[in-house]
């Protein structure tokens, strides 16, 4: 099971499109947990994901989250803006397994 962690400012528009990331994997038999957390959790949460998602509102922090994640050998990605605000759950999920 992938466990990936999505993090943006609140994390009220990002629990919506973890709900439709879920619906996408159940239909495609894909096996992962996903949850959204405030960025400010970063640090408490980063060691219990494969994958973690920055939403775009948060992008700029995209380095220094690397620098924290990368060296443990968890992918970090910035959610494409279309997609975040379309809440286009197959394609996040889809830019999510592929890092």
């Amino acid at each position: 099971m992938k466990k990936i962690r999505l993090f943006c400012n609140a994390g009220m528009s990002t629990s919506m499109l973890v709900k439709k990331m879920e619906e996408v994997a159940q239909n495609k038999g894909i096996d992962v947990e996903i949850i959204a957390y405030p960025l400010n959790d970063l640090s408490a949460k980063m060691d219990e994901a494969d994958i973690i998602l920055l939403g775009p509102q948060v992008g700029y922090e995209e380095k220094r989250v690397k620098g924290l994640c990368e060296p443990k050998g968890i992918p970090v990605g910035v959610i494409p803006m279309t997609d975040y605000g379309m809440m286009n759950g197959e394609n996040v999920l889809t830019f999510a397994l592929g890092l």
